[in-house]
């Protein structure tokens, strides 16, 4: 979830109420909940790969 704080839009743990960070506009709060969202569905499955395996 995102809320703004003092100015500054904070991603928070809907769960926990951790913070994952804050940032000055909201598409980058955004992004960065889009990040959270999806490492832990990434967690979830592994079968999904996060980037490519290097050689």
């Amino acid at each position: 979830m995102i809320k703004k704080i003092k100015g500054k839009y904070v991603v928070l743990s809907e769960s926990t109420g951790r913070s994952f960070g804050s940032y000055k506009t909201l598409a980058e709060a955004k992004k960065r909940l889009r990040q959270v969202e999806f490492f832990k569905y990434a967690a979830k499955h592994p079968n999904i790969r996060r980037r490519p395996r290097k050689k």
